[in-house]
């Protein structure tokens, strides 16, 4: 019996587990080391696909289900199976074709399946793309294959700031639409948040409510944020993730996921 038996901590992964520098640090690995003897579970909850996750689904150990694709998937990466996973609506190409006729200066990212497709990709799609180590089919939304698990807008943020009003306004019961950070305004079906997927994964363990806690760093983290018995975030979260209340803590470069764990080790003393 450890002290953590029956508690479940989920960290978004850029910025938060993953630092600026694009790595774990030793401070988070050590911390997990010792929160995973005493009991803890651990998983992450990102915006990255299975694809561009899978990479680095190995530099911590995870004793959970992922939540993918910014809360429309959950994979169990120890059993190579998808548990879970849903998609935008039908109408969604001509949904799509809609936004970029009216606002031609943002790229889109589509995922389905395991490939990504783009239209009018710009400088912060092929940053993307390097980033996350993944490459991408151009075609028009009507060309694309379907179903489309998630989106991605590109743009400056007081560029989809617009957009992301213009589309909830006319499509809010179809779509979510909320930033992950200041370029990228990530579409997924109504009801798919990091926040529901987070709440069923700890359903599949019986984690009771008062034994998760989360961490993240930006608005798509909030409805997660908002199931954590203590919400946490990094020093370098958005100033929304500020505003709303979380318990901000040290940088992502610094290893959050230390003082989380120092925390929590008083919390069960």
């Amino acid at each position: 019996m450890g002290k953590f038996d029956g508690v479940l901590l989920v960290s978004d992964f850029d910025d938060t587990l993953y630092d600026s520098h694009h790595r774990v640090p030793e401070r988070n690995r050590r911390a997990l080391d010792y929160f995973r003897s005493q009991g803890g579970r651990f998983t992450v909850a990102t915006g990255r696909a299975r694809r561009t996750f899978a990479p680095f689904h190995d530099l911590v150990p995870l004793d959970a289900p992922v939540v993918l694709s910014n809360g429309s998937a959950i994979y169990d990466f120890s059993k190579n199976e998808m548990l879970e996973q849903t998609f935008l609506p039908p109408s969604a190409p001509a949904d799509f074709a809609a936004i970029l006729d009216r606002f031609p200066s943002v790229g889109a990212e589509v995922y389905h399946a395991e490939d990504i497709y783009a239209w009018n990709p710009n400088d912060i799609t092929q940053a993307h793309m390097k980033k996350v180590g993944g490459g991408y089919t151009v075609l028009p939304f009507d060309q694309m294959p379907t179903p489309w698990t998630k989106a991605i807008l590109q743009q400056e943020r007081d560029v989809l700031r617009p957009v992301q009003q213009w589309l909830l306004e006319r499509w809010g019961d179809r779509y979510e639409a909320i930033f992950s950070n200041n370029y990228y305004l990530e579409i997924t079906a109504k009801g798919s948040t990091k926040g529901d997927f987070v709440a069923k994964v700890a359903d599949m363990l019986d984690i009771r409510p008062e034994n998760l806690y989360c961490v993240g760093d930006n608005q798509n983290d909030l409805s997660m944020l908002r199931r954590s018995s203590i919400p946490f975030a990094p020093a370098n979260c958005a100033q929304e993730v500020k505003d709303w209340g979380a318990t901000v803590l040290c940088h992502c470069d610094e290893g959050v996921i230390g003082d989380i764990v120092g925390i929590l080790d008083r919390r069960y003393s």
